[in-house]
């Protein structure tokens, strides 16, 4: 069976599986997926070649130059490999080919027909040439090697193999290993406890496994390996630990400990979703959308390794960092954990900060202690970074000297929220359409608060601030990006309600290159 066929031509029997099972007993030691579907393929090729060897042995190449006797069993290369057996040979009569032999065989395993082939032929024929002298080639080939097919089939057989050893009760998988259920190392309250401390002691985490072991003094004489396997699976079943490691990687944090931003989402980012016709935006106004890169809009995924976001008010707000579909490729996943925990470094200084991605609130905590150092503005540009390191992520901006530059600033009085020009010291690149300043957190966080509880309508929100934006400029108009960064300040929200709320909705007027003012100005 060639390397490409082994996905399609191999099935998985209950005895393989048996024989999986088997091979952890005897290892004393989980493995993967991939590792016991290298197994299995090392012990097919195995029987492969001892039936090879079986089925070929005192076998010779059907050459018709050859002389053969009643009783000789002949391999025909030409036939897919079939074997026969000479039953009878008879003088040729064939006065073109002189003097020669026809000899009958019978096919293995059906011998209830006889086939006739020329033998002793002293005439060249085709078959003839690269005479082996007998030898059969199959028993001097190269066979498949293991790392030839996981190479070049392994995913299809792994995926195969997943499926049937999850049907199997006899087994448990633990962080992508296997092994017998019966036969885990039981670690007893005392040894959770002890973990727990120890995590505890750290702030709640992370630790890896094996650290864990070293602190509560390992769980019995098993092997190293059986040990982390087995207190892996207790942990993963104790609510008060949860597996926070990148996907690869195993680490444990005490729930109770993780902050709040990450077990709930943060106010800032809470999201009530606006039903809209998608169908009223323009190509144009799609492309804004996709510049502007919200993570709750539905965009294209696109294989990265850094990425650029324009940072909003809510995640300037939250400490966060928005995980739309180009910067989830730049973070690591995980396989089941809700919750990541990885090292955020500082792409000015090379600071650490401890960072949790939330995959499922598309978002990323951690950086608010970055926003604050370096004074990064509501419409600056935020860069993620691979490090070649899973767990190592590196936020960078592009700084430069701090200068003093005219910015919206938000200001809230009563329940009308207002934007002035106003100078500021900034040091970072940003958007200029996109770009706000806060003095007055309290005052804006009390309008906010006041919006929300009235359920303030999108339509209501864009009324709010297209007017005081307008006021800034001489036409009276706002661009769209800049309505988009003002709403979110009063209420989170993607792009595309709110272009669809505008090109929708008479009361707002599209008065070119995506400038917006009220109908009735």
């Amino acid at each position: 069976m060639s390397s490409h066929r082994w996905s399609s031509n191999f099935e998985i029997t209950p005895d393989e599986i048996e024989y999986l099972i088997n091979l952890l007993v005897e290892r004393e030691t989980p493995l993967t997926t991939p590792q016991l579907a290298a197994a299995l393929v090392e012990r097919v090729l195995a029987e492969e070649a001892v039936a090879l060897e079986q089925r070929y042995k005192d076998v010779e190449v059907y050459n018709p130059s050859h002389s053969y006797e009643v009783g000789q069993r002949l391999v025909f290369p030409q036939m897919e490999y079939a074997t026969a057996r000479v039953v009878e040979v008879r003088p040729g009569q064939n006065p073109d080919y002189g003097d020669f032999s026809v000899i009958g065989v019978q096919f293995e395993p059906d011998s209830s027909k006889t086939r006739e082939f020329a033998a002793s032929l002293a005439t060249p024929h085709k078959l003839s040439q690269g005479d082996t002298n007998g030898h059969n080639p199959l028993m001097g080939e190269q066979p498949l090697s293991v790392d030839e097919i996981m190479r070049v089939s392994g995913d299809a057989l792994t995926a195969s193999l997943q499926d049937k050893l999850s049907s199997a009760p006899e087994l448990i998988s633990v962080t992508q290993q296997w092994f017998p259920r019966e036969l885990l190392v039981q670690p007893n309250d005392g040894h959770l406890n002890l973990a727990e401390a120890v995590l505890d002691i750290m702030g709640g985490g992370p630790l890896t496994t094996p650290e864990i072991l070293e602190q509560i003094g390992g769980i019995g004489d098993a092997p190293v390996e059986l040990q982390i396997f087995s207190l892996n699976y207790v942990l993963n079943a104790d609510r008060r630990f949860d597996e926070v490691g990148p996907r690869g990687q195993v680490l444990w944090y005490l729930s109770a400990l993780k902050p709040a931003e990450v077990k709930d989402t943060p106010a800032p980012l809470r999201y009530s979703v606006v039903d809209y016709e998608r169908d009223v935006l323009s190509a144009e106004e799609t492309q804004i959308e996709a510049e502007i890169g919200d993570e709750l809009s539905d965009l294209e995924a696109e294989a990265v390794a850094e990425a650029t976001i324009t940072l909003i008010y809510p995640h300037r707000r939250a400490g966060t960092l928005p995980l739309n579909p180009k910067m989830a490729q730049v973070f690591p996943g995980a396989q089941v954990t809700q919750h990541i925990w990885i090292t955020l470094v500082d792409g000015q200084d090379d600071t650490e900060y401890n960072g949790w991605i939330v995959p499922k609130g598309r978002y990323v905590f951690g950086l608010g202690e970055f926003y604050r150092k370096h004074r990064i503005p509501i419409g600056a540009y935020v860069t993620a970074s691979q490090t070649g390191t899973p767990g190592r992520i590196r936020i960078d901006f592009n700084a430069y000297r701090p200068r003093t530059e005219w910015i919206r600033l938000v200001a809230a009085k009563g329940d009308q929220i207002l934007f002035e020009n106003h100078k500021r010291s900034i040091g970072a690149d940003y958007d200029d359409l996109m770009i706000l300043g806060i003095d007055d957190l309290e005052s804006l966080d009390a309008l906010v608060a006041q919006v929300q509880r009235g359920r303030t309508s999108l339509s209501g929100l864009l009324r709010l601030v297209i007017p005081p934006l307008g006021r800034l400029t001489p036409q009276g108009t706002a661009h769209v990006k800049t309505i988009y960064s003002a709403v979110n300040v009063l209420r989170r929200c993607p792009p595309g309600p709110i272009i669809a709320t505008l090109e929708a909705n008479p009361d707002f007027q599209n008065v070119g290159g995506h400038y917006w003012k009220l109908a009735d100005d």
